[in-house]
Order: C-alpha cells, then sequence, then structure tokens
C-alpha cells in the first residue's frame, strides 16, 4: 500500500481537538485512496468499490449514520485530513510505533502478513526455506522488495523486481519467475482473477491494518471501535474477506476477532479497558 509520508503526518497531534462525537444528523466524512485494489478501486460509472468501500458502509449502517465517503490521491488525503475535511480515514494503514504517535488508530481490522503467489500447479510451499533456489518477482521498491533483498542470502532465492506488481503477477504466469511476492490481501485479489494463479505460503508480520482519527478523537474512535468489533461478531468481516479476497478467514486472525479496549495494544492510543464487544446500543 501507499506509506504515510512523514511529512505529512508530523504535526497532526498538535490539531485542533476533534468533537466529542459525530455531529448529530451530519454524515460521516472519510476518504480513501481509489486507487488500491481491491480495498477500494473505480468502477465503470465513476463509483468506487472494495473492502474498505463496503466496510465504511457498514460501520455507518451500525452507527445509524450515512457516510460520504472521498476517493482520491493517497497524497491528497493527509492535507485534507489535517484541515479537518474528513473525520477519519478509512484507508487501510499499518499500525506502527511512528504512524501511533501521530494518529489515533482503531483496533486492527486485518493483519498485514506477506503472501507468495504461484502457479496453480506448484508444489505447496510451508516456509520460507522451500523458496530457496527460486526466482521471486515483486513490486520495485515495496517492502516486500526490502524483505526478500534483506533475506535473499539467507534464504538463496533470486529476487527479480519489476516497476508494478502487476508485472509481477505476470512474470509467474509466464514462467519467468517461481512466485510473486505481495501483501496478503493484494496476493489474493490476483488469485481471485486468475485460476492460473494460487496462493502459497503466507509470512506473518504481527502487524495490523486500523483506521485513523486525529489525535483527541477518542469519542469517535471509540464509536467505530465498537461498530468493527460488531462487524467481525456477526459475520460481516468474513463476508466481505469472501466478496473481495476469497478467503474464509481462520478463527483467530483479527478480521474476526475483537480486540480487547479500543485501538491497537502495545502502541500509542490504545485504551484497556472492559468493555464487552457486541452490536447493541452502537446507535
Amino acid at each position: 500500500m501507499n506509506p504515510f509520508i512523514k511529512a505529512g503526518i508530523v504535526g497532526l497531534s498538535a490539531l485542533l481537538a476533534c468533537t466529542p462525537a459525530f455531529a448529530l444528523g451530519d454524515p460521516i466524512k472519510t476518504a480513501i485512496d481509489a486507487t488500491f485494489a481491491p480495498h477500494a478501486m473505480p468502477t465503470l460509472d465513476g463509483k468506487i468499490e472494495g473492502f474498505n468501500v463496503d466496510m465504511a458502509n457498514l460501520i455507518g449502517e451500525r452507527l445509524g449514520k450515512k457516510v460520504d465517503l472521498t476517493g482520491a490521491q493517497f497524497s491528497g488525503l493527509i492535507p485534507a485530513f489535517q484541515a479537518g475535511t474528513y473525520d477519519f480515514l478509512v484507508a487501510p494503514v499499518t499500525v506502527n510505533k511512528e504512524r501511533a504517535a501521530n494518529l489515533l488508530f482503531t483496533e486492527g481490522f486485518m493483519d498485514t502478513n506477506f503472501a507468495f503467489v504461484v502457479p496453480a500447479n506448484a508444489p505447496e510451499y510451508k516456509t520460507l526455506e522451500d523458496f530457496k533456489g527460486k526466482t521471486i518477482a515483486v513490486n520495485k521498491g515495496s517492502a516486500y522488495d526490502s524483505f526478500l533483498r534483506e533475506k535473499e542470502k539467507e534464504f538463496g532465492w533470486k529476487v527479480e523486481s519489476y516497476g508494478t506488481n502487476t508485472d509481477a503477477v505476470a512474470a509467474v504466469m509466464a514462467g519467468r519467475a517461481d512466485a510473486n511476492l505481495a501483501g496478503n490481501t493484494v496476493a489474493a485479489w490476483a488469485v481471485k482473477q486468475n485460476p492460473r494463479l494460487k496462493l502459497s505460503y503466507e509470512y506473518a508480520t504481527g502487524l495490523v491494518w486500523a483506521l485513523s482519527f486525529r489525535k483527541g478523537d477518542e469519542a469517535n474512535r471509540d464509536l467505530v471501535d465498537r461498530a468493527i468489533e460488531c462487524l467481525k461478531l456477526d459475520g460481516s468481516m468474513a463476508k466481505l474477506s469472501e466478496k473481495w479476497f476469497g478467503v474464509t478467514p481462520v478463527a483467530g486472525t483479527t478480521i474476526v476477532t475483537p480486540t480487547k479496549g479500543f485501538g491497537t495494544p502495545g502502541f500509542d492510543g490504545y485504551k484497556d479497558d472492559d468493555h464487552q464487544a457486541s452490536c447493541e446500543n452502537l446507535k
């Protein structure tokens, strides 16, 4: 995914405090990078569709609020968010220490793992060691590119970098590479689009994607956090995973498991409490 530009998030904590809760009667205003398939992508009729688009609308339904969703280039989201144009960003953002120092996060809505894509007739790969001696295609300059190159000597694979992940996937289909490495959802989307491919080994990073609010907006963050918990409990998140990724979530994974407290545990902004996750009293 597109990373938060450091300069774009520095100073967010200095913004004016947000209203205690979403304004009565007004729609929830949020935004997303509309070019990050399958989380958000343009349709032929000029609208936006994708996993995070559906999730945003379901959050609105659970809270009894209309959602005003804007799709824009990622570089334009940050300035608008700083200016208070949006209540929060529904763009998937990996929670880390630096970002949590400047942004207020919900609990994770899914794990941000790395996944290998291989030809449908390829053998089963169960560890990183199984890719020893293999040629792996990857999007040049991505986190996956860096990961492969850092471990190239350790695991003995050959890394081929391409301008886009689409080109890297094409290399696998053409037989120029044995596998492609990308984010788990992008990998799943590629496989869903082409029966000549299949998902292979998934490398767990221990990190999650979450939705981001401005510092000081705990009231609204907590409301959306509770809605996410509800979507996990009532099966909505599992259905979205099956719809957009072609993957049925495993029990215990972040996408179907509510997190204790509010926010992402282990990071700034997390609030530990004993509230019970449910779909009651959200409106």
